[in-house]
């Protein structure tokens, strides 16, 4: 891996999110003043504030592209920026991008203009923005990447499931390099409603303490919004341009819990399955692990299950291994989670710092692992990234020091 592009709450660009990282900064915020949230009981979110498509994109091209899909390019170009990286090939370059739900937000105001002003208003674009595989397919024509290109849509899992897709291409063969990662962007009241309903999304109306991570007080999640890119490269690739890797991607495992639609099995077997996996293909052991990215949503059910994957992977090792979620400080960016989150694994591994679950106070009798409060400095030589999607569709990352 050679290059990371983000788009989040944090910041635009790996350097203001690794500076957001090492501050333990909570970048969520109210959002009630500017998406009427009107019997919603969720009033916060983690907001990109920081970025501006035109100053990335071709004004012509950002309008015709979703939010969620604007990110995804801007990742992508940022990813290349930060890996000095100009393609020779693009026959031997991939693109795979995960998102969870894609451009709802056009739909929703197209479908308004419709019932309002007739058919002839909704937008010719619109099918072109909506589509899931949008973000994919605009990074591969914006970059001119000519090998393949998938969209990956597995709820929160996606992104995670796009970078072991294309790490799986790379390994293979298949391409010299990609880009993976995933982008969402869904802060409309439709979105914030349905969440709401289910009561998965907290209700605590302060900014800095909504997203609860493990803590006993936890109450749900909150919705956020980024983008994340990852350049792989092949060893040979990477050498023969002269490009010092960040870190190597060393493994990927996937699993699915076959068990329900939204809830986690509360031993987290599938999960476990998951990091069981992801290790065997890295060539490591449970022993080897330093450091766990958890998928931590601030959810009851979940932060117990995978609290319980953990323990059933780790053993009594388990204590000893600290465990952090990046939600804690920019929410839960649904489909672009994984790759954003898996960027906060490569900050622990390039930093020698452990990002922190910096909302942790209150210990869970059922939720106690070292769940790093405070940003502290560890070797990490080894670190997984969790993810996991409703409907029980699981992935796990596993990311070596060079």
């Amino acid at each position: 891996m050679t290059g990371l592009g983000v788009v989040c709450p944090l910041g635009v660009g790996r350097a203001a999110f690794f500076q957001g990282l090492r501050e333990a900064r909570v970048a969520i915020r109210r959002v009630d003043e500017d998406v009427d949230l009107a019997g919603i009981r969720s009033k916060v979110a983690g907001v990109a504030d920081g970025f501006d498509p035109l100053a990335l994109i071709p004004p012509k091209r950002a309008r015709r592209m979703g939010r969620a899909t604007q990110m995804a390019v801007a990742a992508a170009l940022l990813a290349y920026e930060d890996a000095r990286f100009s393609p020779g090939d693009t026959h031997r370059g991939g693109v795979a991008v995960g998102t969870g739900i894609g451009a709802m937000e056009a739909l929703v105001d197209n479908h308004l203009v419709l019932l309002k002003r007739g058919a002839e208003r909704v937008s010719p674009f619109l099918a072109p923005i909506m589509m899931p595989n949008a973000p994919a397919a605009e990074v591969s024509i914006e970059l001119g990447v000519k090998g393949p290109s998938v969209g990956v849509v597995t709820a929160c899992a996606a992104s995670a499931h796009a970078i072991g897709i294309a790490w799986g291409w790379v390994k293979g063969g298949l391409v010299d390099w990609a880009l993976a990662g995933g982008a969402e962007s869904v802060l409309i009241p439709l979105v914030f409603a349905a969440f709401d309903r289910m009561g998965a999304l907290s209700r605590n109306p302060d900014p800095q303490t909504a997203s609860r991570p493990f803590d006993a007080q936890r109450d749900g999640f909150v919705i956020g919004e980024g983008a994340g890119m990852l350049l792989l490269e092949s060893e040979e690739h990477a050498r023969a341009r002269g490009a010092a890797p960040l870190a190597e991607l060393a493994g990927f495992g996937q699993s699915s819990d076959a068990f329900h639609i939204t809830a986690p099995p509360e031993d987290g077997e599938g999960a476990r399955r998951a990091m069981e996996s992801a290790l065997n293909s890295a060539g490591l052991s449970p022993e080897d692990v330093d450091y766990i990215n958890a998928h931590g949503t601030s959810t009851p059910l979940n932060d117990r299950a995978e609290t319980a994957a953990i323990k059933a992977l780790l053993g009594a090792r388990a204590y000893d291994v600290p465990v952090s979620s990046t939600k804690s400080q920019i929410g839960h960016l649904l489909g672009a989670a994984g790759a954003v989150e898996a960027g906060a694994a490569l900050f622990a591994l390039v930093e020698g710092l452990l990002p922190a679950t910096v909302t942790w106070r209150a210990r869970d009798p059922e939720c106690d692992l070292d769940y790093v409060p405070r940003v502290r400095p560890a070797r990490v030589r080894a670190a997984l990234s969790n993810s996991f999607g409703f409907g029980g569709q699981n992935a796990c990352l596993v990311f070596r020091a060079i």
